[in-house]
């Protein structure tokens, strides 16, 4: 059994991490590391909120971002005026593929840039050198390891 404040200790980790890498806030990132861990799976805001030790008025506008992003689904059951939350269990797959898209897509951004200034300018060599970064890490995420065997989830 996992003691209270090793647990806490690890959601504050997850949180640090997300506010490092991804400018979550704080919150944000203890909320998800909650869901990572907590039991049952299904919390409701008040659940949360005394697994994180966070007012549940601080976590309303944290918790509608996470699940307008699709990381976490809001569950209701018949009967019952609460609403739970829980991790998606696609969330880490649909995170990424929708970071992937973004990348393609200013990889077009910078072609229009590319066609608007000219290749050839000095303003230019910016853009190529934006773009030159983002196609390869392109190449990398398209086939990260050639010949790799397909397994879980990912496709």
């Amino acid at each position: 059994m996992v003691d209270g404040r090793e647990a806490r200790a690890w959601v504050e980790q997850v949180s640090a991490f997300f506010a490092h890498q991804e400018g979550l806030p704080p919150i944000t990132g203890r909320i998800l590391g909650w869901l990572m861990i907590c039991e049952p799976a299904e919390q409701s805001a008040a659940d949360i909120a005394a697994g994180i030790r966070a007012s549940r008025a601080s976590m309303t506008t944290n918790i509608r971002s996470l699940t307008t992003t699709g990381l976490v689904r809001r569950y209701t059951r018949a009967g019952e005026r609460t609403a739970y939350y829980r991790l998606d269990d696609q969330a880490w797959e649909t995170a990424i593929r929708r970071r992937i898209e973004g990348m393609s897509a200013f990889e077009d951004v910078l072609e229009q840039g590319l066609a608007l200034m000219g290749s050839d300018t000095g303003r230019a060599s910016r853009l190529l050198a934006a773009q030159e970064v983002y196609r390869w890490v392109g190449s990398l995420l398209r086939d990260p390891e050639p010949g790799r065997r397909e397994s879980g989830g990912l496709r």
